[in-house]
């Protein structure tokens, strides 16, 4: 689906508001751009060395005020699948990221990690930990076949303070803030899903109930790392090959779900999207029926939200980890349009910034042709 044209002609579409500061807790950036989190496992035994400092480096210094890492392993021996993904516990792998925070800093941005588990997604058959088995709220994989084993009330206890201390590594080793990893059919993600959450207790049936644990992830790193420190949130209604997924069918769905993580201490909301520029709920009629889910997500919370999804980009990212796989540069005016409507704060841009990390000065600076247009190969390289 291609973006759509900007409806309102006389739109102010000039890219100056998203060169303007904004300031979340410990969160001090100079800017309204992001670096969406995307794993591309460069870390041997779970330790990020020099060339992902200087990979994250080069975007700081081109111009992203934020930082989000790959997804980061909290310290359960089930949270993942690869052992080159970063780790966000053990001495070395900490010892690793204190570099890359300090490169980062040294070029005027903010970084936080993306804490990470992956629930049933890690599989039946991992490369790491082989021999752990894989756990989730019920036991249940994304396309409904039983895979590992579900939480018991014991599990839940120690996964909380699983979180948490690596909320709290984290916060020692000199992040700005943390974003917990709750979208894509990830493990907290299998909590809000009905399909992978079929629990009888008190986490699961309504949506409150599914709610329940990540709130009480979120409330518990709350209490640990003080009222200051930003806690990040992301979130989405599709599932990894499940795109048709909703975990809200309404708007006021959408607010039950939020609301309880609200109210724990999230301070930012990143809903993750495809397609930025697509409505939430294309059901609902006029200006309602055109807002995208950062938009839905900023009128009902009242929070900070974070923007992605194809950014600067012409094909989404599914296959963008497969043989070929390109996407050209395209118009940012729908964007800029939906940042002119206030349903945003911030932008995080992937795959447009994997193949150019000048790409956000690029944006300041007018040259919009001078873009690099997206490549596999800059996935797999290490720049």
């Amino acid at each position: 689906m291609t973006q759509p044209a900007v409806s309102n002609l006389d739109l102010d579409l000039d890219a100056a508001g998203l060169f303007t500061p904004i300031e979340v807790k410990s969160l001090k950036l100079r800017n309204r751009f992001a670096m969406a989190p995307m794993t591309r496992a460069f870390s041997p035994g779970g330790v990020p060395r020099e060339n992902v400092a200087e990979y994250y480096r080069k975007r700081a210094a081109g111009g992203t005020s934020l930082i989000i890492t790959e997804g980061t392993l909290i310290p359960d021996p089930a949270a993942g699948p690869d052992s080159r993904v970063p780790h966000i516990h053990g001495d070395e792998s900490l010892e690793g990221w204190k570099g890359v925070v300090d490169a980062v800093h040294a070029e005027g941005s903010a970084i936080i990690p993306q804490l990470w588990h992956l629930g049933v997604e890690r599989g039946a058959t991992p490369r790491f930990n082989p021999d752990v088995v894989t756990v989730s709220p019920s036991g249940i994989a994304l396309d409904g076949s039983p895979v590992g084993r579900a939480f018991t009330d014991a599990d839940l206890e120690e996964q909380k303070q699983i979180w948490v201390d690596a909320a709290v590594n984290a916060k020692e080793t000199g992040f700005d803030g943390v974003e917990l990893h709750g979208a894509h059919g990830y493990l907290l993600d299998e909590f809000l899903w009905e399909q992978t959450n079929t629990r009888e207790d008190g986490y699961g049936g309504s949506l409150e109930a599914r709610t329940r644990f990540p709130a009480e992830v979120v409330a518990a790193i709350r209490a640990a790392v003080g009222q200051e420190f930003a806690i990040v949130y992301r979130f989405s209604q599709w599932k990894s090959g499940h795109y048709d997924a909703r975990l809200a069918q309404t708007p006021q769905q959408l607010e039950r779900i939020l609301a309880p993580l609200v109210d724990a201490g999230v301070d930012v909301l990143h809903p993750s999207t495809r397609r930025h520029w697509e409505p939430a709920f294309p059901e609902l009629s006029g200006v309602e029926g055109e807002r995208g889910l950062a938009g839905w997500t900023k009128s009902i919370t009242g929070l900070p939200t974070i923007t992605v999804g194809s950014v600067g980009l012409d094909q989404v990212f599914t296959g963008a980890w497969g043989k070929n796989s390109t996407a050209a540069t395209t118009s940012l005016d729908p964007l800029l349009a939906q940042f002119a409507r206030g349903e945003f704060d911030i932008v995080a841009v992937g795959r447009a910034l994997l193949s150019d990390p000048e790409w956000v000065n690029k944006v300041q600076q007018g040259r919009l042709d001078d873009r690099i247009p997206f490549a596999r190969e800059h996935i797999t390289s290490l720049n």
